[in-house]
């Protein structure tokens, strides 16, 4: 099958002539080492998980960079974080741009190596699963939106045809087995692994953490590191409040989601979209679906978005605020397939007390048509990806 072009593909090409570094993270097997082939293919490629070359970079950093001192893609740079301090210096010695893009999977031990060397000179872009929109682009989108929440996006799925029922639960052991072992903060893999599960079950929900851990059989610091462990390797955000209250007293804490749907059903216990269609969890999902495609679409774009949702003690809420740029854009989620004007009830609410004009006002829902009403747009979810 012939490569599906990613949307940060220019962005990565553009950003390369700027700096002397692109770094590419995001979770495993999200096609960052693809995508880096694709956008540069007459460079040389260094993979660090390879065990020769690891060793060669830690025992001689100045002979790798010797070795490889241009045009060269290094895989997983977070494996050898002490290389990136010669890095930095050989660079600043001999300036070109575009001279090195490195791509990693762990994001807390990548973005810390790179605050720490290579600050101010390089581009930090984040490649998540296929958006609905390269999908689309390369006619492999889902048919019904029950569909698309359980196939989710790793392009090794529409890469090699392999079922969501056959990929995710490798993806998931292997995670646990590998990439946890890596990280600190887990002991007791049964224990993470069950943790992993029961976040699953809070999908869309407000978190919170007490419960959480009790639960799980684990105090509430070690379900905080854990937390951040998921997020480190992208397999959950925590998105925050918006910060502004209006004057009421609001829910302070975060909800939960997952960045890809496909591997939240997968936890779920959930083996087919007929599944998904019933599940009581169906609207959260959906939600976790539409916010997933308005990340995806600002990271590509080379943008990291300021997302947040809005809910006070009364029950008010409004799933999804997007203030990137500083212009407020609220979104109502509705997994319903027949449009009702109760949809726009809280927009209408929280849009009067935010001053926010109605042509900023978006609800989506599992139908199959679009409109400009009084109140707002109402998007068709297939809308949401053209």
């Amino acid at each position: 099958m012939d490569l599906i072009p990613r949307q940060l593909e220019s962005k990565l090409r553009e950003l390369s002539t700027k700096y002397p570094f692109v770094t590419l993270t995001g979770p495993r097997q999200s096609g960052k080492s693809t995508l880096a082939r694709m956008a540069f293919p007459d460079y040389r490629v260094v993979s660090l998980e390879d065990l020769d070359m690891r060793i060669f970079a830690e025992s001689d950093p100045r002979g790798f960079i010797s070795t490889y001192s241009e045009r060269v893609i290094i895989d997983e740079v977070q494996r050898v974080p002490t290389l990136l301090s010669y890095l930095q210096t050989f660079t600043d010695q001999h300036p070109l741009d575009g001279r090195y893009i490195l791509t990693g999977s762990q994001n807390e031990s990548l973005i810390k190596a790179v605050d720490q060397s290579l600050a101010g000179r390089t581009a930090l872009l984040y490649l998540l699963p296929f958006s609905e929109k390269e999908l689309f682009s390369a006619h492999l989108n889902s048919q019904t939106v029950d569909q698309q929440i359980f196939e989710g996006g790793y392009p090794r799925l529409f890469a090699k045809g392999i079922s969501p029922g056959d990929f995710y639960p490798s993806y998931i052991s292997t995670y646990l087995e590998r990439d946890v072992r890596q990280m600190s903060g887990v002991g007791d893999l049964d224990k993470f692994s069950r943790f992993v599960k029961l976040c699953a079950g809070r999908l869309g929900c407000v978190l919170n953490k007490s419960s959480l851990a009790i639960e799980a059989g684990v105090s509430v610091p070690t379900a905080d590191r854990w937390l951040s462990v998921l997020q480190s390797s992208y397999i959950i955000y925590l998105l925050p409040p918006y910060h502004n209250s209006f004057n009421k007293r609001l829910i302070k804490s975060p909800v939960l989601y997952f960045y890809d749907t496909g591997l939240a059903c997968s936890l779920l216990d959930i083996l087919s979209s007929q599944q998904v269609e019933n599940h009581y969890l169906r609207g959260h999902l959906f939600e976790n679906l539409v916010i997933n495609e308005i990340y995806k679409g600002y990271f590509n774009k080379g943008i990291k978005p300021s997302l947040a949702f809005w809910r006070d003690s009364a029950g008010q809420e409004v799933d999804l605020v997007d203030y990137t740029g500083g212009t407020l854009r609220p979104y109502e989620i509705k997994s319903g397939a027949t449009f009702n004007p109760s949809f726009f009830k809280n927009l209408t609410k929280w849009g009067e007390m935010a001053s926010v004009d109605t042509s900023e006002r978006t609800v989506v829902y599992t139908g199959e048509q679009s409109l400009q009403t009084s109140h707002g747009q109402l998007l068709a979810w297939r809308e949401l990806y053209h």
